[in-house]
């Protein structure tokens, strides 16, 4: 199989496992983390806890993994920002690590809360603490840093025409328009909508990949 298809594929399933996986992910968090009484909600709901932090590590591993291996292919036409986005993807992953050790300590500060093996009050900062730092990092790396990295990304498709532009051209908006709201969703309100341009736009970018793959006459003059 020709390499570009291969990689091509790699790419499609890659994106596709991050969306499925994310989804997973937050119905088996639900509203654990929503409720006042969340310190007594989190050990109630271990298992799918724990469900859910496993959801996040492979989301972790799929963002890490599309910026590994579309490098080469992007490299071949603007290699500064090839660079970029395979280091923009890294930075994703890591703060979804992040997030999810947060989340595994609060189960374990939550625990020891209904335990009761120590002064309640101390429980409750150090819950709040983790709880702030979790939504911090997931914010970044699932919005923020998800909006920094298609920037580039999209740019070199349209410019090298590897997928059609209009393809490439809805990625840029979707990418911008989720970078937005990962701003705004820091210091005030939670526009879900502007996600919705790039969240169907992976897909549809994802399936392409998969069907037709990377332009043959794109590939061609990147060969020669």
């Amino acid at each position: 199989m020709n390499t570009n298809i291969r990689t091509a594929r790699i790419v499609g399933v890659l994106f596709i496992t991050a969306t499925a996986i994310t989804i997973v992910g937050i119905i088996f968090l639900g509203s654990t983390l929503d409720a006042p009484d969340y310190l007594v909600n989190v050990p109630e709901n271990e298992n799918q806890v724990i469900l859910a932090v496993i959801c996040e590590l492979i989301l972790a591993v799929s963002v890490i993994g599309i910026g590994f291996v579309m490098f080469p292919i992007l490299k071949e036409h603007i290699e500064s920002l090839a660079l970029g986005y395979a280091a923009l993807r890294l930075v994703e992953g890591v703060l979804i690590v992040v997030a999810s050790i947060s989340l595994l300590s609060l189960l374990t500060v939550s625990q020891e809360y209904v335990a009761g093996s120590m002064d309640a009050a101390y429980y409750q900062p150090l819950g709040t603490s983790l709880l702030a730092l979790r939504d911090w990092a997931f914010v970044m790396g699932t919005m923020v840093f998800l909006g920094l990295g298609g920037l580039p990304l999209y740019y070199i498709l349209y410019q090298s025409k590897l997928v059609p532009r209009w393809l490439s051209a809805w990625g840029l908006l979707g990418a911008a328009c989720v970078l937005v709201y990962g701003l705004i969703s820091l210091f005030g309100p939670d526009p879900a909508y502007l996600a919705a341009p790039i969240a169907l736009q992976e897909m549809v970018f994802a399936l392409w990949l998969i069907v037709k793959g990377f332009s043959p006459s794109a590939t061609a003059a990147e060969a020669g």
